[in-house]
């Protein structure tokens, strides 16, 4: 067990934010730098401007700050994680609606949705136990 703010958090669930943390800093971040050449490299039609991809991407890391708040004191941060569930059920069901209606410009954006799914099932474990207490 270990707390930031006085209130005893399981250290699976800290490690758990954490990995969230980064998993959303470092693909915000490799996308705001290599965005344009990893859609070109997986043939995507890139988007008239760069800034397109960027903002995105900007927003994803900026998500992945928001957890490292969560990471470090997950019981004062629950209005996070009740973002984030709303995030993460936004891109893995969005994507889940382009691959059935057979939109989804590329299969590449499917294992990012299956990792949302796990990562939002997580946040809606903690939130649970969170209303326990």
């Amino acid at each position: 067990m270990s707390t930031i703010v006085g209130r005893p958090v399981s250290s699976g669930w800290r490690n758990f934010f954490l990995v969230a943390a980064l998993y959303d800093l470092i693909l915000g971040a490799v996308f705001v730098v290599a965005g344009e050449p990893i859609l070109t490299a997986i043939g995507m039609t890139l988007p008239p401007h760069i800034a397109y991809i960027q903002l995105a991407a900007v927003f994803i890391f900026v998500q992945g700050l928001s957890y490292w708040f969560v990471y470090r004191d997950p019981f004062a941060n629950l209005g996070i994680v009740r973002v984030g569930v709303a995030y993460k059920a936004a891109y893995s069901g969005l994507a889940l609606y382009y691959l059935v209606i057979g939109q989804l410009p590329s299969v590449f954006f499917l294992p990012w949705a299956v990792v949302d799914l796990f990562f939002l099932i997580g946040f809606v474990m903690f939130l649970q136990l969170a209303a326990r207490r």
